[in-house]
């Protein structure tokens, strides 16, 4: 039985303040349902996170998910140091991905 791959992603406000961090097999379709607020009362609904700032693909998801919940247990800086390693100027880069 041949596994997934997985992608971990960041999302952030437009302002910037706060950061989404986030694990999906199908990185198109669920950044697609961030930007839309598919999820109405979800965090990143809430506090507006719908600007794609970061992504990395993974062979298998069990590697996306340990990955995410490294990134996820680091402080604000480590986010931002991976976020500025890839995309400086913190654009949206759904653009990149929409048709993956």
């Amino acid at each position: 039985m041949k596994q997934m791959g997985g992608w971990v992603y960041m999302m952030c406000s437009l302002n910037h303040s706060t950061l989404y961090v986030g694990v999906t097999s199908n990185i198109a379709s669920r950044v697609f349902e961030h930007k839309n607020k598919f999820y109405p009362t979800s965090f990143s609904a809430r506090y507006n996170c719908v600007k794609l700032v970061y992504y990395r693909k993974f062979e298998l998801i069990v590697e996306a998910i340990a990955e995410e919940k490294r990134i996820k247990g680091g402080n604000r800086k480590k986010k931002e140091d991976l976020i500025n390693g890839i995309n400086p100027e913190w654009k949206d880069l759904y653009d990149e991905i929409k048709y993956l």
